[in-house]
């Protein structure tokens, strides 16, 4: 007889001789079919977690069971990170846009809580003008934030993880705008077509070693850089009746795309974009 399941017949034996037939059936361990998506044992980087978004992508993701290193360059912003979470995080008040740090601040987060899995780009910032009202430092200060420092603490923490042998999982944060044109929104719009085509680069180069490389698109949410926007009752009807699913998103919506990007069940995922937008692109 064959196969993990096959019945196995045998005889019971005694002073009387042998009795009556019995059968036993072997026990294996079954195959899990399921990946986790728990993300206990991982450690993970969050940027702009000191408030919005990357707060509460951070804060989420300790749910998922991961130890997290909250970064931001506000101290009383994560201050208030640390008090929100239900288990210990490592705070570190950093500015990302400071290119030539990021080895350091992938080293100082390492030394705080071990080696590092992942990373959520979350920090941002935005400037709404007209293309040609934009001042260079306007272009900078957005194009600094939002492509320079996920680009080079990306780069800075897969040299940390080859050396640690770590196979890590990188999530940027694109945008509508990495897919669509949206008006007065150039920089914004320049820098996350950019993210786009750096997850597809990293994604390719890093591939072989087991990293993966990922984004999130999210549509429209209520944060600092579209509270303006959302303060006009026309715009703010406008944006609502643009989206299927009838609301803005909220930082649970992005919180559960980044768990699953960070996680074994997305173990053959990378080079890809996924949109968090209530169906704006679909319809």
């Amino acid at each position: 007889m064959t196969g993990a399941d096959a019945a196995a017949r045998v005889y019971r034996g005694g002073p009387q001789g042998p009795g009556p037939p019995c059968t036993l059936r072997r026990v294996t361990t079954p195959t899990r079919h399921l990946p986790s998506f728990d993300l206990a044992g991982r450690t993970v980087i969050v940027t702009g977690a000191g408030r919005g978004l990357g707060q509460g992508i951070a804060l989420g993701l300790v749910e998922a069971g991961a130890t997290i290193v909250a970064v931001s360059r506000t101290p009383a912003e994560l201050a208030e990170t640390v008090a929100a979470a239900p288990r210990t995080v490592h705070a570190l008040a950093w500015d990302v846009t400071e290119l030539g740090s990021l080895d350091g601040l992938v080293a100082r987060a390492a030394d705080a809580a071990g080696p590092i899995h992942g990373v959520v780009h979350a920090a941002g910032a935005q400037h709404r003008e007209r293309a040609d009202a934009f001042t260079p430092e306007d272009w900078r200060r957005v194009t600094a934030t939002q492509l320079d420092a996920p680009f080079f603490l990306s780069t800075a923490l897969h040299r940390a993880q080859v050396a640690a042998g770590v196979a890590g999982s990188h999530v940027f944060i694109g945008s509508l705008t990495s897919l669509i044109g949206l008006p007065n929104m150039a920089a914004y719009g320049a820098a996350k077509s950019g993210v786009l085509g750096v997850v597809r680069s990293l994604s390719v180069e890093w591939a072989a070693g087991g990293t993966r490389v990922n984004a999130i698109a999210p549509g429209y949410f209520l944060t600092r850089q579209t509270e303006g926007l959302l303060a006009d009752p026309v715009a703010k009807a406008r944006v609502d009746g643009r989206i299927p699913m009838g609301r803005l998103g909220t930082a649970r919506d992005l919180a559960g795309v980044a768990a699953f990007l960070l996680s074994d069940a997305a173990a053959y995922i990378t080079g890809q974009v996924i949109p968090v937008d209530g169906g704006w692109l679909a319809a």
